[in-house]
């Protein structure tokens, strides 16, 4: 008995459709030189953190419901005396996807939890680096169906950025298009 091996739809979808798109619009020689998602990084900031510690927990608890994986505070890496902020202190959390896990999570971000945002009419396409990466911020946690809007009791935003092999914003622009991601500016070919 062969048993077979669970892939996530987005990357089934990233083999047999994306891959093909991108070697058709940018010319590539090999499959090797196609673009793809490295790595999903949610990073988090709190605020009040250094008055309660307890937020951080907090924090970390709803980026493992919205991930499905460990999350790890973030440290401040100097003193600030205005914010009463002291080197070493956690006021933050984050969580690095890679693999299965952040195909999964893409597909969930971009058919459940975006549309769910009020007044959703499609992200930026504004945000790439330069270098081929992407980052979203998104306002409300409560947008992600894991997350019970009863138990939050201080509603908080996090950065979603997305890590890809890409050497141009165009090359990344049109990765994440292709893998679903709602741009509302559709740039003309």
């Amino acid at each position: 008995m062969s048993a077979t091996k669970y892939s996530p739809r987005l990357a089934d979808k990233y083999k047999k459709d994306v891959v093909p798109a991108l070697m058709k619009k940018f010319a590539y020689d090999t499959i090797m030189q196609t673009p793809k998602l490295e790595k999903i990084c949610i990073n988090r900031g709190v605020n009040g953190a250094v008055n309660d510690k307890k937020l951080i927990d907090v924090a970390i608890g709803e980026l493992e419901q919205i991930t499905g994986q460990k999350a790890v505070p973030t440290y401040s890496k100097k003193d600030i005396s205005n914010f009463k902020l002291r080197k070493g202190m956690p006021i933050g959390a984050k969580v690095t996807l890679r693999g299965e896990k952040m195909y999964e999570f893409l597909d969930r971000l971009v058919s459940v939890a975006l549309p769910r945002v009020r007044d959703f009419k499609g992200i930026s396409d504004k945000a790439f680096d330069g270098r081929g990466n992407y980052t979203l911020g998104v306002t409300e946690q409560i947008i992600f169906p894991e997350i019970d809007i009863d138990k939050v009791n201080k509603i908080t935003g996090m950065d979603i950025t997305f890590v890809t092999t890409a050497n141009t914003n165009e090359e990344a622009y049109e990765l994440l298009k292709e893998l679903g991601m709602p741009f509302k500016n559709i740039k003309k070919d």
